[in-house]
């Protein structure tokens, strides 16, 4: 569980439903043209469930938390990835990008990659620890 802050959006209706600063240049973070693999890139991606009320699954997080972090894909930038279950399926929450990706491969889910960007920092990662001063009151939702 990752605990983040959703600060800007470069989609204007997605801003604020999040009540987040509307930005559309982060789109300009995105790579021009077909990405390639392993392809550099500023943003990592960021997987929202369109139709199954779930919290969303980054594909990476800092680790540890702070200026020791070791995970080189980690960004604060997130390119959002919808995920929809497909009908018939009984959907189920999925808590990583491995298990995102074994829907996707299974014909459960359909993945759809946008155009938006958010900068959400993570700032907490549950029992593993925060950013220094960072501390979680209350409950998650």
């Amino acid at each position: 569980m990752v605990f983040y802050v959703t600060t800007d959006v470069s989609d204007a209706r997605v801003a604020q439903e999040k009540q987040a600063n509307f930005a559309p240049r982060l789109a300009d973070a995105l790579p021009r043209g077909p990405q390639r693999p392993g392809q550099p890139s500023s943003v990592d991606k960021v997987y929202a469930v369109t139709n199954f009320k779930q919290a969303s699954v980054f594909a990476s997080a800092p680790q540890p938390m702070g200026h020791l972090n070791r995970d080189k894909a980690y960004s604060p930038l997130w390119r959002m990835v919808t995920v929809t279950w497909a009908a018939g399926c009984e959907p189920r929450t999925l808590t990583s990008e491995e298990q995102v990706l074994a829907a996707a491969e299974a014909g459960s889910v359909r993945l759809d990659s946008t155009d938006m960007v958010l900068n959400c920092p993570i700032v907490h990662r549950g029992a593993k620890g925060g950013l220094e001063g960072v501390s979680i009151v209350g409950q998650a939702r």
